[in-house]
């Protein structure tokens, strides 16, 4: 790009002496130069964007001392104006020249001057600029006076338009014509960042005609999205909601930038993510239907392709709670039935899902696993419920709840259960491994889990416990069939809850654990579950220090060692 702007000086001198001609006489043969020189002069604006663009206004003064006359005779070209792109080019070049924090007067009268151009850009949606420059002339008004606020006035002439408002002390209920709202975006597309045209960026996004087809210009929306993005626009979150709405991209690239962010940023605590998703507005817009759909399709297509990545389920849940609390937050009676967010799910069982663990009291959660877990196997086990999907859909809406699995994994390791309770919670923790396993394969699973959960219980009241006591328990080096992998992770969960929960498991919880994390996955995979349990913990309002204490350990030193 360097390259490309090392004749600029040289080419400065050649347009201005076009542009000087150009402005000088009207005749046909001028009107035909021009548009013979009009691609030649598109690019050396495009050129001269990627210099300004690297420069501060200073710095741009010093080294193209002219550039101010030469976009000045431009922006009053029509040929130029009306020409490809050459309108939103020397609109970027206008914006390269305002300081948002100007130092002394020079920079201010530079800002108020360049605002005055960009004004008789967008004059061509509401003013003649000749007779409002005639009108401020007579009164005495200076540029540098009239200019900031006949830019503030225009813009908010067009929002009022926009919203049908009235206009100048006339009643004007007229709806400004979808061609002008298409052109309009149009020329807003290199501004959007500038915060003058907030209000206006807002009343685009806003703007509701009757036509059958977007109006709005499809390069505004990622514009503004973009800009939303990194943060170089402040919109309510009712316009960004708007937005995507109505431009589908846009809602993808933001969520694809959400991904982007989580897979960029190593060592993501699931707190961290949550802040990820509330700042990106997500769970928030997730409330209307439309939005929630697209994002659990994502979710649902990132799962597949990554096979079931635990950092991909943990965010799914994490989306799912940031959701559910937004959606308690804005509908304390609901707009929407959740049929209309799991369409193909029970929805009896998604009202029992739903319910926050924390409030149900300590001697009720048996019972309300059991009812979740007897739910589940009607649907996927009995097929009595076909319109409700097969066990993929009753498996990816259950793992946006993943905390029950987890609590029913504690729940047999912690209470003292019925002989027929178990059964049900351990299909429930089989069932969590994933929708691939059939009945045959969940029910082996559910055999080997019952079994090192018989030991474990065992191992709870021996007075001294050793690394080699669990290895043993969990069958590490048996001779009997080999487990799914599945089943090991499940085994390998067990053995963490019971080294957080057992009096004596605090003691040995680093030498189990050496002894477990074989591979980088393994270590991956425990990390990760100690970061969902304090997450877990923490939105229980769970009172239990020593484990605490004990798990935020072990993350700080594992997380330093990975």
């Amino acid at each position: 790009m360097a390259q490309d702007s090392v004749g600029l000086p040289s080419d400065f001198q050649f347009w201005m002496h076009k542009l000087s001609v150009w402005d000088r006489a009207s005749t046909l043969e001028t009107q035909q130069d021009t548009c013979l020189h009009l691609p030649q002069f598109q690019e050396f604006l495009r050129q001269l964007y990627e210099a300004l663009k690297e420069m501060d206004s200073s710095a741009i003064i010093e080294r193209f001392p002219t550039v101010g006359q030469l976009l000045a005779k431009t922006c009053w070209n029509p040929f130029i104006l009306a020409y490809d792109e050459s309108q939103k080019i020397l609109i970027w070049c206008l914006c390269c020249l305002i300081k948002k924090d100007p130092q002394n007067s020079g920079e201010s009268k530079l800002n108020s001057w360049t605002r005055g151009l960009l004004s008789h850009i967008l004059s061509t949606f509401r003013f003649n600029i000749k007779e409002v420059d005639l009108f401020t002339q007579v009164l005495g008004y200076a540029p540098t006076d009239y200019y900031p606020g006949l830019l503030k006035n225009m813009v908010l002439s067009l929002v009022s338009e926009l919203r049908e408002n009235h206009l100048n002390g006339f009643n004007t209920q007229r709806r400004m014509a979808p061609e002008r709202v298409r052109s309009l975006s149009r020329v807003c597309v290199p501004l959007v960042t500038l915060p003058d045209f907030e209000p206006l960026v807002e009343a685009l996004l806003t703007y509701h005609g009757h036509e059958p087809q977007e109006v709005l210009w499809p390069e505004f929306c990622d514009a503004v999205n973009e800009a939303f993005l990194l943060k170089k626009i402040s919109l309510p979150a009712s316009a960004i909601l708007c937005l995507w709405l109505r431009h589908l991209p846009s809602l993808e690239n933001t969520m694809l930038h959400l991904f982007e962010k989580l897979i960029s940023s190593e060592r993501n605590f699931l707190r961290r993510i949550e802040c990820f998703m509330k700042d990106s507005l997500l769970p928030a817009a997730a409330c209307h239907p439309a939005i929630f759909r697209v994002v659990d399709e994502m979710f649902r297509y990132a799962l597949l392709e990554t096979d079931g990545a635990l950092e991909v389920l943990a965010t799914i849940q994490v989306f799912t709670r940031c959701f559910v609390e937004a959606l308690e937050k804005e509908n304390k009676q609901l707009k929407f039935a959740f049929k209309t967010y799991f369409p193909y799910a029970s929805p009896s069982l998604v009202m029992v899902l739903l319910q926050h663990p924390k409030d149900i009291p300590q001697g009720l959660r048996h019972q309300a696993l059991k009812h979740i877990s007897e739910m589940l196997k009607e649907v996927v086990e009995d097929q009595t419920h076909g319109s409700y999907g097969g066990p993929f859909e009753s498996w990816f809406l259950f793992v946006h709840f993943g905390g029950w699995a987890d609590m029913a994994a504690e729940q047999l390791l912690t209470s003292e259960a019925e002989a027929e309770a178990p059964e049900a919670l351990l299909w429930l923790l089989a069932f969590s491994c994933g929708p691939g396993a059939g009945h045959q394969q969940r029910a082996q699973t559910m055999v080997e889990v019952k079994a090192v959960l018989r030991c474990l219980t065992k191992l709870l009241r021996s007075p001294a416990l050793s690394a080699r006591d669990l290895q043993a328990a969990a069958g590490e080096g048996g001779e009997g069939a080999p487990r799914s992998p599945a089943c090991q992770q499940l085994i390998r969960r067990l053995l963490l809850s019971f080294l957080l929960w057992a009096p004596g498991g605090h003691a040995i919880a680093r030498e189990v654990i050496t002894l477990m994390a074989q591979t980088d996955a393994i270590m991956h995979e425990i990390i990760g579950f100690l970061d969902q349990t304090l997450y877990r913990w923490d939105h229980l309002c769970l009172e239990a220090p020593r484990s605490r204490k004990l798990a935020r350990e072990l993350l700080a030193e594992l997380r330093g060692q990975a």
